[in-house]
């Protein structure tokens, strides 16, 4: 499972001129779904995107100046706009025209999307969503810019080898 994870100060998705979800602050996560992942990539993506300290600290304190607090530390402040991506696989090794086969089929990847949905929800933060599978609109306003790439293929990687 890929995700792409930027902080942002507002954000929303439309499809065919209809708004499907729009948050003020919080995180705009593009979602892509390998034909391995399961059940532990869902648990892992959705607690990586709820813990992963990208907000500046309490104003007034110390930790003001670096990134110290989660989205789930902002609480009721705070919010994650989903948006599936299968595009986040392309393979450009040849050619000029991305492959898309290392994607999930969409049969497997709607519902593990959903299940980092309800993770998240579970954890009690607000998510918005686009729509699987549709033409999607997304405008965002970028906070930082913070942009943080997740890759669960990663996450038994050391960090130095």
């Amino acid at each position: 499972m890929r995700a792409v994870v930027q902080r942002v100060r507002r954000a929303r998705v439309t499809v065919a001129g209809t708004e499907t979800g729009a948050i003020e602050a919080g995180l705009l996560v593009y979602l892509g779904v390998a034909p391995g992942d399961g059940p532990s990539e869902v648990e892992w993506c959705a607690r990586k995107i709820a813990e992963l300290r990208l907000f500046p600290g309490a104003p007034g304190t110390d930790a003001e100046a670096r990134m110290d607090r989660s989205v789930e530390d902002l609480g009721a402040d705070g919010a994650v706009l989903l948006v599936s991506q299968f595009t986040l696989y392309a393979d450009t090794r040849r050619g000029r025209r991305p492959a898309f086969t290392d994607a999930a089929p969409p049969d497997l990847a709607a519902p593990l999307v959903d299940g980092v949905r309800d993770a998240l929800r579970a954890r009690g933060l607000r998510v918005e969503e686009g729509r699987f599978g549709a033409h999607m609109l997304v405008e965002s306003e970028n906070d930082g810019p913070v942009t943080i790439i997740l890759d669960s293929a990663d996450r038994e990687r050391p960090r130095r080898e």
